[in-house]
């Protein structure tokens, strides 16, 4: 699973959880973390149709157009591969 997060430098409300994230998505298995500076990939994030940072999406589909919790993210990942 690929694990797309759309962030600019200077990002405050990214710093502070992005590690939590990050381990939350490692609890699952294979996963494929990537943290994407849309200054330099601004076509991917149009691609995707990222409005606002951050910005999370799984398997190249935006899921959270806000930065999820934890817990809504290993939620997210959980459903995804079928573990309601």
């Amino acid at each position: 699973m690929k694990i797309e997060l759309f962030y600019a430098p200077g990002c405050e409300r990214c710093a502070p959880v992005k590690a939590e994230l990050q381990a939350a998505a490692a609890m699952i298995g294979d996963v494929e973390w990537y943290e994407v500076n849309v200054l330099d990939s601004l076509d991917r994030a149009v691609e995707l149709g990222v409005l606002t940072l951050p910005t999370l999406a799984i398997d190249g589909e935006l899921v959270f157009a806000a930065l999820p919790t934890p817990v809504q993210l290993r939620q997210a990942l959980l459903k995804r591969i079928g573990h309601d």
